[in-house]
């Protein structure tokens, strides 16, 4: 039961009572196992620019082995400058810090806002947040910013900045595997990946409270520009560690189709995000995505996983989670 009220924007915590009344559960009522903190691996990549072969070569070999080991890293000297991952997040709170009427009412950016989760049948579905999850071809278009017109140049910068290293990581990861550095550019461009404003409404309910429930990305890989709260966990060894957050770097992760296309050399890693009793938290990430007929398959045999576009991929996963409420993901595809 919800034994605590208070007010919280979106109205999340109707919707969570909801789902306890009709399952006569409990929130998250265990008690808190201890989870661990890490620091991911940390890897500059100034190395890639570097004229030094050895240091180029030292940092793909370590954007390949955390990619292999832990499907997570840090990245810093990224080429994004300081000064626009800061002005991007003061325009991501400028817009959540709209009325929840407003927000799910007024159309911006793109009418992609979304809360909560209405697809979840139970309170461990359910995550404590609110979302924008906006197209890049979207992202110039004057309509989709209606009164927040000061949003329309900073997004569009740092889409292009995110979308930029998205490439130079993924042509870095296709390389490591023998295959040219653009072995993704024409599958993957402005017309089918995705910026996400996230953010997490401080939580009082429970410390078991998830913001993000547990899954893997659906993509090839995802950047993500975090604040200092934390929250972010990940499943490594079959425990969930805590990532510390790191004020300069962003953290990247292999997404389900680059576990796929690799052969498992490299690994989408569940991952999920904790709510916080005390303070709000801020992410925004870049997903890499293809064209939804873009063709799937292993980049060597023998294969573990059959073909499949992109399409077919989305559309699994959605039926999953709309029959179990939860995604079942690359299982689906193995041979």
């Amino acid at each position: 039961m919800i034994h605590k009220r208070f007010t919280s924007d979106p109205p999340l915590q109707d919707q969570l009572g909801a789902l306890v009344n009709n399952s006569s559960g409990e929130v998250h009522a265990k008690k808190c196992d201890y989870v661990r903190e890490c620091e991911l691996p940390l890897i500059d990549l100034g190395g890639l620019m570097s004229g030094d072969q050895r240091k180029k070569r030292k940092c793909v070999a370590d954007i390949a082995k955390a990619s292999s080991e832990w499907g997570f890293f840090q990245a810093v000297n990224h080429g994004i400058s300081q000064e626009l991952l800061e002005e991007m997040r003061r325009e991501q709170m400028k817009i959540f810090q709209m009325p929840f009427e407003k927000k799910a009412s007024c159309g911006l950016l793109n009418d992609s806002y979304r809360w909560g989760n209405p697809t979840a049948t139970s309170s461990k579905q359910f995550s404590w947040s609110e979302a924008f999850h906006v197209p890049l071809t979207k992202i110039s278009e004057k309509d989709c910013y209606g009164e927040y017109t000061s949003l329309r140049d900073v997004m569009e910068n740092f889409a292009a900045a995110m979308a930029k290293l998205a490439r130079l990581l993924a042509g870095v990861l296709a390389e490591n595997l023998g295959h040219p550095h653009s072995a993704f550019d024409k599958i993957c461009n402005d017309n089918t990946c995705f910026l996400r404003l996230n953010r997490y409404p401080k939580c009082e309910i429970s410390p078991e409270m998830v913001g993000l429930i547990p899954h893997t990305d659906s993509d090839f890989l995802t950047i993500l520009y975090q604040d200092q709260v934390g929250g972010l966990q990940l499943m490594k060894d079959s425990k969930w560690v805590a990532v510390k957050p790191h004020r300069e770097a962003l953290f990247v992760n292999i997404g389900d189709l680059f576990q796929a296309w690799s052969n498992n050399e490299y690994k989408s890693v569940e991952h999920k995000v904790m709510a916080n009793a005390k303070m709000e938290r801020y992410s925004i990430a870049y997903f890499l995505c293809p064209s939804y007929d873009s063709m799937i398959g292993s980049c060597k045999e023998p294969s573990l996983y059959k073909k499949f576009t992109f399409g077919e991929f989305r559309k699994q996963v959605q039926e999953d989670v709309k029959k179990t409420g939860q995604k079942i993901g690359l299982t689906r595809f193995l041979l």
